[in-house]
């Protein structure tokens, strides 16, 4: 493992020609303190836990000093924005430190978030506050923990400096770790500027970065934009599948390699409702849960749009056609593996739907639902007394249960083991709003980040018994109906 100063920058896109980046450093913030360390995150650039005891740990963390090899920079990228096109956006918050080659051979863009004022800030701050830097911090790892592919959170680093949102806060940077921070809207940019060689020269990097086994082939473009399509459609399923709603799928907002990243109002569904909105900010729902998949294929569109001078129309219409059925597809197979399905088809997706509307009928939470699936006696209806009951309508529970165990006798295995199987695709712990605003508010009030550590620690095991945890599988508390998360959060 490396000392801070021994991490071994490349910094690729500081590489790229200045009309894809602005060059600058952090703002300082006074007095930094450091919030919480995620030792698992420090894995992946080699950085040795044990430099979280230097005195000047925090102060590298909050963009006071620039760690040795870093060349910051933001990045520019335009974006629809609820739909809109906004011309141009760019990190207004956000500061690239560079990229950190680990042993591995893999490249880790590491980026401060919430370092400042840039040339993007668009009349903003340029700050993140503590509260939404705890929230992004816990869930990006949460969702490492699903399996499913995410930016990750290394540190946060607070400071007593007054950030102004709807009320005054203090600030926090949160350093975030990802494989690349392109987004859809990076390419928009230079297309709505009629820029085509930067379009050919983003695009010929990412592809030699990430998908190297395109590079000598004669339809790269193309192949890249179904690497991209196919990548967004598995995304977009393993979300609605785990119950997680984004709440701002902006362009701009979606990672060109498939990454759940740039975490605001997101929220874990609770009570299953598929017109969840999480977003305080979206009132016509939008970006409701059961418009994500749509919104996927919609933001796909307007990245082939951007990449309209180097496919041909009918080959970026070939690429998105195969959006929806690869999205039902992983759909399907991820609803069936929570089903306790080996190999599910098309011919359960009525067993599926079926479960969903009864669920939604009787305001079952969705999370603990599933959990309590995998106790169901495939052979005895008399034993499943205690999920039948928590249906408002018992006779389609019944109806449901009776189909149920009659797909479960073409599997192969017994119900014990299939509910080893089930539990390790269905969580018991998620990161519902209420557990993160509990952390947040002894975090403000107290500087008490022991909440925070504790829920790190809880999430990264999502799908295993913790006896001494089970009172955090519990549904929210009647008080959590008063949280709201917005733009801001």
């Amino acid at each position: 493992m490396q000392k801070l100063d021994q991490l071994n920058f490349e910094n690729t896109f500081a590489r790229l020609p200045d009309s894809f980046h602005s060059r600058l450093n952090p703002t300082p913030l006074p007095d930094p303190y450091l919030v919480s360390f995620n030792a698992n995150a420090a894995r992946l650039i080699d950085l040795d836990s044990e430099e979280i005891s230097r005195a000047d740990f925090a102060e590298h963390f909050i963009g006071n000093r620039l760690l040795l090899g870093a060349e910051p920079l933001s990045m520019l990228y335009a974006g629809h924005q609820f739909g809109q096109f906004v011309p141009q956006l760019g990190d207004g918050r956000a500061i690239l430190l560079g990229e950190i080659r680990n042993r591995a051979g893999e490249l880790w863009d590491v980026q401060l978030k919430g370092a400042g004022i840039t040339p993007y800030s668009r009349n903003a701050d340029g700050r993140a506050v503590l509260r939404s830097s705890i929230r992004e911090y816990l869930c990006s790892e949460a969702m490492h923990a699903l399996g499913i592919p995410t930016s990750r959170a290394l540190c946060i680093v607070g400071s007593d400096e007054e950030v102004y949102r709807e009320a005054i806060e203090t600030a926090a940077v949160l350093t975030r770790l990802a494989p690349s921070h392109v987004r859809f809207g990076s390419f928009e940019v230079f297309f709505y500027r009629g820029q085509h060689q930067q379009i050919a020269a983003l695009a010929d990097y990412v592809i030699a970065r990430h998908f190297p086994h395109l590079v000598d082939d004669a339809d790269k473009y193309q192949l890249f934009l179904n690497e991209v399509t196919q990548r967004t459609a598995r995304l977009m399923a393993q979300w609605q599948a785990v119950g997680f709603s984004h709440g701002v799928m902006n362009t701009d907002n979606m990672s060109i390699l498939g990454l759940t990243f740039d975490y605001g109002p997101f929220g874990f569904m609770e009570s299953y409702d598929p017109g969840y909105i999480c977003n305080h900010s979206d009132p016509r729902g939008r970006y409701a849960f059961d418009q994500q998949p749509q919104v996927g294929l919609w933001n796909l569109a307007c990245l082939a749009q951007a990449l309209s001078p180097l496919i041909s129309t009918a080959a970026a219409h070939a690429v998105l056609d195969g959006y929806v059925p690869a999205y039902h597809q992983h759909h399907v197979e991820l609803m069936g593996a929570k089903l306790g399905l080996s190999s599910a088809t098309q011919d359960d997706i009525q067993l599926i739907v079926s479960l969903l509307e009864m669920m939604h009928a009787s305001q079952l939470d969705y999370t603990n639902l599933f959990r309590n699936l995998g106790n169901f006696n495939s052979a005895t209806q008399a034993n499943n007394s205690l999920l039948r009951d928590q249906f408002i309508d018992r006779a389609a529970f019944d109806g449901w249960a009776k189909a149920y165990s009659a797909r479960l006798q073409h599997e192969p295995d017994t119900d014990s083991e299939r509910k080893a199987r089930m539990d390790a695709v269905n969580p018991k712990y998620i990161l519902r709003n209420y557990l993160a605003q509990t952390a947040i508010e002894k975090a403000e009030k107290n500087r008490d980040f022991s909440e925070i550590d504790r829920l790190l620690n809880l999430l990264s095991k999502p799908f295993d018994e913790q006896p001494e945890m089970e009172s955090y599988a519990s549904a929210p508390p009647e008080w959590a109906r008063q949280i709201e998360v917005s733009c801001s959060s």
